[in-house]
């Protein structure tokens, strides 16, 4: 618990610096959403109302989560794993309009890629 504070200290700086800029970090991920949205197979989660958390649900492709990481990995992409059929996004202060163009061209071209593979 001695860390408590420093911990603390982050998020007391977050509350007073970043608050407003999380629009821009939900105007990211629904632009995300936007670009694969007609990805055949690819459920988004949640449909509506997104945070600035996108969930893929890979099932209706036949592809594998850690494959589709991998692939995204080597373009420099980094998602998390969540399972065999999902893999989860964020988007944050760190990710820029532009990040989130480039991701979205990434994921539905590796999908298109491994799904002829």
């Amino acid at each position: 618990m001695r860390q408590s504070g420093i911990l603390a200290a982050a998020g007391l700086y977050a509350l007073d610096h970043n608050v407003e800029r999380l629009a821009e970090d939900h105007q990211n991920v629904n632009r995300l959403a936007n670009l694969l949205k007609e990805v055949p197979g690819l459920e988004l989660q949640p449909r509506r109302d997104f945070t600035n958390i996108l969930f893929l649900d890979l099932v209706g492709t036949g592809i594998v989560a850690p494959l589709l990481a991998e692939a995204l990995l080597r373009e420099g992409i980094r998602v998390n794993v969540e399972g065999q059929d999902r893999i989860r996004l964020v988007t944050h202060l760190d990710v820029s309009t532009e990040d989130v163009e480039v991701a979205g061209r990434a994921i539905v071209n590796a999908l298109a890629q491994l799904r002829t593979a």
